[in-house]
């Protein structure tokens, strides 16, 4: 028989990028009491990832659970970047209804719109929560306004459309049902979801299924899968067949040898949960998400949606250069597979291919973010190798034509750099879609480009718009091939020989472009050391020495002025690289190299190539 489990509630926070949904977790973990009176508490104590932290992003959805007035709310913290779309989609599978994070300035913006996409696919009870109403700027009311326009855009049922709006700060730790009400505490959005959130229903005496939406990693336990029980109840030391809905002939005899429900930041060891709990499941070596483990004869797998394909592909290979080994950790090409064949034990969205070179892998992710947060977090962990430059992966139609990943772009840009925006993404194959103004004198373009054409250009964009730009972009699935499209109009300045690079080798280079070293940097032949101002590779000798001579001239030996190097972080180094440059990584140094070293197999390969 169904029933309702009244004792428990599941709720996903979902919203944009840096809108407040980690930081609205925390004040909910500390006004239930899961911390202690006098415990230090980190800020967005749920971005446990030392690159979550840096850059203020969630990157992996996680699970949290607190109690309020006996009744136990499951919440999961999502990311809002794109390139983890996939992360989303996944775990709305396991709750009930969602909170959407509107920023009471800002409003509904591009991933507000796919994230709630989501929810209502999935028919989801939605709770909009518009935070930062203590922001000077803040416009609370407009951004209601706009979020129900967006729900009706988005073809809500009545019943959606109805939903419950909260105000709050999550920053000052306040929520309110009505903004002329006091900023005392959370208490008005724990009721809300209490009293709107529906209970989870399930039939408790049917055999158990558990659909896994999430899978993590444990050095001791391996694979952990994380699920909610929808019918049933799951013991320890159970025996279990795990089923597939999009493989019907897969299934596998296996037993549970942990099982865990979550309490605050942590997981409690369970002898048994029943429906309606989220619970972690340890003791299954090759358990996937979108397994379905059931109790019984007759096993049945919940129908889940497929995991969204990557758009976007790098070669991860072993560093041949002659600095290799000298930095890193980890060198060989048996170490770098092994680390991303680990990292395909979480993240669902990667695909890691060998290739003709056993020293090199194909590594395909959602995005360059995604890609550049796997290769920083194995520059960190000692990890030497080197990158290609990113690809789209195309796809051929019904009737054989070339297709390749198509994205939206929204643009918020100052009046005055509008024109140079639209010049910039037609050149790279965009089609302007809209123009309209928004707040604070900005205009809003809508571009669909392709993921190609983006490729290289946010480190453009935010020099064009002088940092005022805020560029936003969601995968909008393939379309025809655009046609070749020229990446960089800039040379690299490449070191003829090797050895360290001298002041007056540096300062004779520095006229022919910007650089990218200072004195006493190694190079070799072949490394970029710079970029030029033109449109061609220039060699330049960046280890040579003044001549000394037995004659003076006034003021000819001067101090040498050298202009500041560029220093380039990994994203920029990403961008910059072109088809026949790799990027060198090691825990210390990044380095920009052409593919061959050798300057005259160089150049004839490139007579071959333009032959």
């Amino acid at each position: 028989m169904i029933t309702s489990r009244n004792d428990v509630r599941n709720v996903a926070i979902i919203a944009h990028v840096d809108h407040g949904k980690t930081t609205l977790v925390d004040e909910l973990l500390k006004q239930s009491g899961v911390f202690r009176e006098n415990q230090e508490v980190a800020e967005r104590v749920m971005d446990s990832n030392d690159i979550e932290k840096e850059r203020g992003i969630t990157i992996l959805s996680k699970n949290t659970a607190i109690t309020y007035k006996d009744t136990k709310i499951n919440i999961i913290d999502t990311p809002g970047h794109a390139d983890f779309g996939g992360e989303v989609e996944r775990v709305l599978k396991m709750v009930d209804g969602v909170v959407l994070v509107v920023d009471a300035f800002e409003g509904p913006m591009p991933q507000t719109k796919f994230v709630l996409m989501k929810a209502l696919e999935l028919d989801l009870k939605v709770i909009v929560c518009i935070n930062k109403i203590d922001r000077p700027e803040a416009r609370p009311l407009e951004v209601e306004d706009e979020v129900l326009e967006l729900l009706m855009d988005l073809d809500a049922s009545e019943e959606q459309l109805d939903c419950p709006f909260v105000y709050a700060s999550a920053k000052a730790g306040f929520a309110k049902y009505s903004l002329e009400d006091a900023n005392e505490n959370m208490v008005p959005l724990f009721e809300t979801i209490i009293d709107n959130i529906p209970a989870p229903t399930g039939d408790a005496d049917a055999n158990a299924q558990v659909l896994i939406s999430t899978i993590d990693y444990n050095e001791y336990v391996g694979r952990i899968g994380v699920g909610k029980i929808s019918n049933g109840t799951i013991k320890i030391n159970e025996d279990v067949t795990i089923v597939n809905h999009h493989d019907p002939d897969f299934k596998k005899r296996v037993k549970i040898s942990k099982l865990y429900e979550f309490d605050g930041l942590n997981r409690v060891e369970v002898n048994s949960a029943s429906v309606g709990a989220i619970v972690a499941i340890a003791g299954i070596p090759d358990i996937k998400i979108g397994d379905t483990l059931c109790s019984g004869e007759n096993p049945e797998a919940i129908p889940f949606q497929k995991i969204s394909e990557p758009t976007i592909s790098m070669n991860f290979m072993v560093n041949d250069s002659p600095l290799a080994g000298q930095e890193g950790k980890f060198v060989t090409s048996r170490h770098i597979r092994e680390r991303l064949m680990k990292e395909l034990n979480t993240d669902v969205s990667l695909r890691v291919e060998d290739t003709d070179s056993p020293d090199c892998f194909k590594v395909s992710g959602r995005g360059e973010l995604h890609l550049s947060v796997l290769i920083e977090n194995m520059r960190r962990e000692g990890f030497e190798f080197a990158v290609s430059k990113a690809e789209v992966l195309y796809r051929e139609d019904e009737n054989g034509k070339k297709t390749e990943p198509m994205e939206l772009a929204y643009i918020d840009v100052p009046e005055e750099f509008a024109g140079n925006i639209i010049q910039a993404l037609s050149a790279r194959k965009g089609d302007l879609l809209s123009m309209s103004a928004a707040n604070g004198g900005y205009q809003r373009l809508e571009f669909s480009i392709p993921s190609r054409g983006l490729i290289g250009y946010r480190g453009q964009f935010m020099t064009d718009t002088k940092g005022n730009g805020i560029m936003n972009t969601i995968f909008n699935g393939y379309g025809p091939f655009k046609g070749e499209l020229m990446y960089r109009s800039q040379g690299s300045l490449i070191a003829f020989e090797s050895g360290e690079a001298i002041t007056y080798g540096l300062f004779n280079a520095q006229q022919r472009g910007t650089l990218f070293i200072g004195p006493g940097a190694k190079v070799y032949s072949g490394m970029v050391i710079g970029q030029t101002g033109r449109d061609e590779d220039i060699e330049v000798n960046v280890c040579k020495k003044k001549q000394l001579t037995n004659t003076r001239a006034s003021g000819s030996d001067d101090a040498l002025k050298l202009t500041t190097p560029k220093v380039m972080s990994l994203e920029q180094c990403l961008e910059f690289i072109d088809n026949d440059e790799l990027l060198e990584i090691t825990p210390e140094t990044l380095r920009i190299r052409k593919k061959i070293l050798d300057p005259t197999l160089r150049k004839r390969a490139g007579f071959k190539r333009n032959s």
